[in-house]
């Protein structure tokens, strides 16, 4: 753990600020990880949990889904869980995996030095942006893997991504682990300018240009492109899917040890989703997670989630996936979804005015 923590120290810290992010604290949290545990019959899921999420989801005004799998016990509880929802930026897992198994099999290692460029530079959040000048910003493949999961940096997810061979690397590495019910769409700027109407120019990368070139776009261009997002994402993925392949990393059954922990202790340390799945976890409670969240045309949100692996005080663990694929609910009432079916497995009471924090796309 103390060997890691040095390893990624050093990562800068930020959400949009003009100024060089500072250094993002090291993981305070090791997530357990116990061998793989005879497997058994599922237990039957709990009743009550299954009746407190399907009310939760099917009272929410708009496309949700919702799963909650215990990692140890087998059993799955949810609403919606099949359904093909946005992921945004939940989809950095499995940038993070594919990193990580490449690493596994001696092909990278996390302290190779990387060039971030100018012409690397994505759109929304990305606090690397600050620190790329003149030539470029000389960085390590853990400190772009620190910023793309505890940050959400956007071009410090498609640096990785570039480095480990695109978009069919990472679809490789799902069809190899037989992660099914998940999609992994073509990168982030051409996934965000896709679902805004726009043909992606890297000019656009500087400054507000993406936003100021959305602006012009005829409402209907934009209507008709969010629609078609919604009906079919491309980086589509269902909470089922989600939490079954967290379940499958938790047991140790993706990735060596070594490096699960590192994906989970990473995971454990990110500072997005403050009203999200962090609002319901109490004391006592681990908490390793990722979110994810789409862009928004007048009041009409596409992709609003948080997922991860929770890890109760007697040491049972969860896998949890909250995903809201389109509605027009304003962001207080998408958070509190995401609380209160965190809330109904932890029996917690979520933090006063922890639906009153803003998060942007990422």
């Amino acid at each position: 753990m103390i060997g890691w923590s040095l390893l990624i120290a050093g990562c800068g810290a930020g959400a949009g600020s003009a100024l060089i992010p500072a250094a993002p604290p090291a993981p305070l949290v090791s997530i357990p990880l116990p061998p793989p545990p005879v497997q058994t019959r599922p237990s039957l899921p709990p009743r009550a949990l299954q009746g407190r999420v399907s009310e939760l989801i099917r009272a929410f005004p708009g496309k949700a889904g919702a799963a909650i799998r215990s990692v140890d016990e087998g059993w799955v509880v949810g609403q919606g869980g099949d359904l093909s929802l946005p992921q945004q930026s939940v989809s950095k897992l499995w940038v993070a995996m594919t990193v990580l198994a490449q690493r596994d099999a001696g092909r990278l290692k996390l302290d190779e030095q990387v060039l971030v460029t100018r012409d690397d530079l994505t759109l929304f959040h990305q606090p690397i942006a600050a620190l790329v000048k003149g030539e470029g910003y000389r960085t390590t493949l853990s400190g772009l893997l620190t910023r793309a999961l505890t940050q959400s940096d956007n071009t410090a997810n498609d640096r990785l991504l570039t480095y480990v061979g695109g978009p069919a690397a990472v679809r490789r590495f799902l069809a190899s682990k037989e992660l099914t019910g998940i999609r992994f769409g073509p990168g982030e700027r051409l996934l965000q300018s896709g679902t805004a109407g726009l043909t992606w120019k890297q000019s656009m990368a500087l400054g507000r240009g993406f936003e100021a070139a959305r602006a012009r776009l005829a409402p209907a261009v934009r209507q008709a492109a969010m629609q078609r997002y919604i009906d079919n994402p491309p980086d589509g993925a269902s909470p089922n899917g989600i939490t079954a392949a967290l379940a499958r990393l938790a047991r140790g059954e993706l990735l060596t040890e070594t490096s699960t922990r590192i994906l989970l202790d990473t995971m454990a340390a990110s500072r997005t989703g403050h009203a999200r799945l962090r609002a319901a976890t109490p004391a006592g409670w681990q908490l390793a997670h990722k979110t994810g969240t789409g862009q928004e045309l007048g009041r009409r949100n596409a992709g609003f989630n948080d997922v991860g692996l929770l890890t109760a005080p007697d040491g049972r663990r969860y896998a949890i996936a909250v995903m809201i694929g389109d509605t027009t609910a304003p962001m207080r009432d998408r958070q509190k979804l995401i609380q209160d079916v965190c809330a109904a497995l932890t029996g917690a009471q979520p933090r006063r005015g922890a639906a009153e924090v803003d998060e942007s796309v990422e």
